[in-house]
């Protein structure tokens, strides 16, 4: 039986790499405390006591799923930025992009009787147009609640994000994300994955789910609708930033104010609508560079 490696919140960003590089997938153990899980379990409630159900057998007919986690919880917000996981996301996606983005949030909670969900690779997203040697996610699922084989557990396939694109799986090289709460698995957007059964009678199984992406990509979860200007105005520059409101590049993602009658404001970082705080490409390049950069 095929096995994820798990690490303690200890282990370096190199070993963490390391295990993403060999199996694409590793978890590392109680990362926060139990009173940040009790916090994510207060934020989420509300929203998930709601009959949020799938409607089909991927988004699963016994599973809630919640979205704009950003824009509803501030437990979220932390999960967002935490240190450990910001680390192994700029540096595993650095060399595809200039930076990075929060491209999905969800809270899913697998009720008793879900069936497991196919195998299937996220970067699917985007078609098949993005060359394999190009690595768009590092992805995040954190246990809200245990996971167990039994209660739904992830289900991942180490190594196949080396497969050829056709091969399938035997049960013995699937693997389950079993964690204590406060865990969190990372996986690539190339790992073969799917949500667990749940063969329980009576435990749901919660996870939450905070994708990264390069910069250069669309989001998954339009950020912008999920977190209008009304509530991003209230997060951190570093908070805003990484949900979109920032330019992914020297002129990737500006936008120009239409109300603005004195120009002031044509062509610049989404962040001018918050403060007058710069970032990282707001200094352009001399035109050899730029050029360069884009060839």
């Amino acid at each position: 039986m095929a096995e994820i490696i798990h690490l303690d919140a200890e282990t370096t960003i190199d070993e963490i790499l390391k295990v993403l590089d060999q199996d694409a997938a590793v978890i590392i153990e109680n990362v926060i405390s139990m009173d940040a899980v009790e916090a994510l379990k207060s934020d989420l409630a509300p929203y998930l006591s709601k009959e949020a159900f799938g409607r089909d057998e991927f988004t699963g007919f016994s599973t809630k799923r919640i979205g704009a986690l950003i824009a509803r919880s501030n437990a979220c917000r932390e999960l967002a930025l935490n240190p450990l996981v910001i680390n192994v996301a700029e540096q595993y996606l650095n060399p595809f992009a200039d930076g990075y983005q929060l491209h999905f949030t969800s809270a899913v909670s697998i009720g008793p009787g879900e069936t497991k969900q196919v195998l299937h690779r996220d970067r699917g997203i985007w078609g098949g147009y993005l060359p394999r040697q190009v690595e768009p996610l590092m992805s995040t699922i954190w246990a809200v609640t245990k996971f167990t084989k039994e209660n739904g557990a992830t289900q991942l396939v180490p190594g196949s994000h080396k497969w050829d694109k056709e091969r399938k799986p035997d049960d013995t090289e699937i693997a389950y994300a079993e964690m204590n709460s406060g865990s969190v698995l990372l996986y690539t957007g190339s790992i073969l994955h799917g949500g667990g059964a749940n063969k329980t009678a009576s435990e749901i199984r919660t996870g939450v789910f905070l994708h990264y992406a390069l910069n250069w990509l669309r989001q998954e979860e339009n950020q912008y609708l999920s977190c209008p200007p009304s509530i991003a105005k209230e997060l951190s520059t570093e908070l805003r930033s990484l949900i979109g409101y920032s330019k992914g590049g020297y002129v990737l993602g500006f936008y120009s104010d239409p109300y603005d009658d004195e120009a002031k404001f044509e062509s610049v970082s989404p962040e001018n609508m918050f403060s007058k705080a710069t970032d990282s490409f707001d200094s352009l390049p001399n035109p050899e560079e730029l050029v360069d950069k884009t060839s």
